[in-house]
């Protein structure tokens, strides 16, 4: 259904939008939830962009999303094909529930679009295998949501490392603690608990810190092995499928260890929370997620120092270069092959944990 909102007609909009419309990348967003709302706002806010048509499933959120982009005058629907068959749409943005980020994307793809789509790209080997092909396939910008690559401190720093500044990479120490689960009644409660549907707190969190692992690392792993299960939160929400905490360690082929750590009842105030990325060279250590402090190795008492200074980090980079690609052809910070790494790694240690065995890359069956 055809839902046109008028609180903004085309006529009362800015002379200066009104002039340059035309001039500008037509855009919709499928998914107007929590994330899907936050792209809006960033795509509200590139010069270059029109958000032309919104989409979801629960009116709720597509009013709202509609009042948002109201000065746009945005067609919306509930069935998201019918933008995938619009003429009028350059762009897609794809910001539903995982387990349909690759058919949306990929027929977007297939449809003549540049898409950019959430992450994980998808929550199993097949979803990631499609999206690839339709990626590889087409023309046109394929982004993945893999917001940390347009992270310019974290860019900067990790250059260095590739460099050789901390030595030779031996093992990175990574984990992702919250004090509690994700709220059981909150908007996403419908889907994120389902382990088909959202592949749970490492497929769909967790890929972030996982993509830093493998940039830091300059490779894909080889293996995984770990243990996990739903260790407090038994049955809670009902018919819950999702694990809530997990140890897995990662094997690369150049010889790199990873550990990577998660769980959802870390008590606020005790030491360790939060995020964190610990990156060993034989020459020195790096705090990388937030100080990029090194500290050399083999000093009693070893004075930290900023392996890059902190900057200015420009307000939704990456949305911002979802569009340079776009309209200049530049570098694409997070493309198919960086999104489906990433997803990748996530269903390797969530396999490892569910098989409680080690798990082979190759036995995926995938060519990146």
């Amino acid at each position: 259904m055809n839902r046109r909102h008028f609180l903004v007609t085309t006529a009362a909009a800015p002379a200066a939008f009104a002039q340059t419309a035309e001039k500008r990348v037509s855009t919709a967003v499928i998914g107007t939830g929590n994330r899907g709302s936050y792209l809006l706002t960033s795509i509200l806010e590139q010069p270059n962009a029109r958000v032309a048509a919104l989409c979801d499933t629960k009116p709720e959120r597509l009013d709202k999303a509609a009042t948002a982009a109201a000065r746009h005058n945005p067609k919306t629907y509930s069935d998201w094909r019918r933008i995938v068959d619009s003429k009028d749409i350059d762009a897609v943005f794809v910001a539903t529930p995982p387990h349909l980020h690759s058919e949306m994307a990929s027929a977007a793809l297939r449809a003549g679009k540049h898409v950019y789509c959430e992450k994980p790209i998808g929550i199993t080997v097949d979803q990631v295998k499609q999206l690839v092909a339709a990626a590889k396939a087409s023309k046109n910008v394929f982004m993945a949501g893999q917001q940390m690559r347009s992270h310019r401190q974290l860019g900067e720093a990790i250059r260095k490392i590739h460099e050789g500044i901390i030595g030779n990479l031996m093992m990175v120490r990574a984990h992702r603690f919250s004090s509690e689960d994700l709220d059981h009644n909150g908007a996403s409660s419908d889907w994120f608990f389902d382990v088909s549907k959202s592949g749970g707190y490492l497929i769909e969190m967790s890929v972030h810190n996982l993509d830093l692992c493998n940039w830091i690392i300059g490779a894909h792993p080889s293996r995984a092995a770990g243990f996990g299960g739903i260790l407090r939160y038994k049955n809670d929400p009902p018919g819950r499928t999702i694990m809530d905490g997990g140890l897995i360690t990662y094997d690369y082929p150049n010889g790199v260890k990873m550990a990577y750590a998660l769980g959802v009842f870390h008590p606020n105030g005790m030491p360790g929370g939060g995020q964190s990325v610990a990156v060993y060279g034989d020459k020195a250590a790096v705090d990388l997620l937030y100080t990029t402090n090194m500290s050399p190795l083999g000093e009693r008492r070893p004075v930290p120092r900023p392996l890059a200074e902190k900057q200015e980090e420009p307000p939704h980079a990456h949305t911002t270069a979802f569009y340079e690609c776009i309209l200049n052809g530049s570098k694409n910070p997070a493309d198919i092959t960086i999104g489906a790494t990433a997803a990748l790694t996530a269903i390797l240690g969530h396999e490892a944990m569910t098989k409680e065995r080690v798990v082979n890359w190759k036995d995926f069956g995938i060519q990146l």
